[in-house]
């Protein structure tokens, strides 16, 4: 998804271990913003390039469109705003890749119908009181979200527990993946 030598910028970016990999295997030049400080640590272990920040308060520090790419893997369900922070990754970069748990996968749905419970699965392993994710979206959603804010789907990616989803993925996709840009 993301081209050689690309310019990318990755929110919420953990330990640093995609960075990384796209660093050595891309050649990218990446910048990480985290707001965990002992994950910032692992980045500078890692050898990547990381600030303190919390993505919620916007990215006023870069200008616009100075990024290829803007990566929200696994950590836009988990910002407080997470419009503004995808009008603001789509502000910094040509292209912003999406990904997160589909809250609509079928044996969450099964939980939820038969035992009334929280949903867990494996990409939204938390019980309802420990889990760092504000917004549950599924697939549908987002892809209401990007129609009704006039963003672009340039791909889609939807991941089940070993392989691609091609068949109905709301239901049957753990994950989901978008790359998507201003139309």
């Amino acid at each position: 998804m993301i081209a050689p030598e690309s310019r990318v910028l990755d929110l919420g970016c953990g330990p640093g271990e995609l960075l990384a990999l796209l660093t050595e295997k891309k050649k990218v030049k990446g910048q990480g913003v985290e707001v965990n400080a002992s994950l910032i640590y692992e980045c500078v272990a890692k050898g990547v390039s990381v600030v303190h920040d919390d993505i919620d308060r916007g990215l006023e520090d870069y200008p616009d469109q100075s990024f290829d790419y803007v990566i929200l893997n696994q950590s836009m369900q988990e910002a407080k705003r997470a419009d503004f922070v995808l009008q603001e990754a789509l502000r910094v970069g040509r292209k912003v890749v999406v990904g997160f748990p589909n809250f609509g996968y079928y044996p969450g749905r099964v939980r939820l119908f038969f035992k009334g419970k929280v949903p867990i699965t494996p990409s939204l392993p938390y019980r309802w009181h420990s889990t760092p994710n504000l917004h549950f979206l599924t697939i549908t959603d987002f892809k209401d979200f990007c129609r009704e804010n006039r963003f672009r789907i340039y791909n889609t990616y939807y991941l089940g527990k070993a392989r691609p989803v091609r068949f109905l993925p709301n239901l049957f996709a753990l994950n989901a993946i978008f790359v998507i840009g201003r139309i």
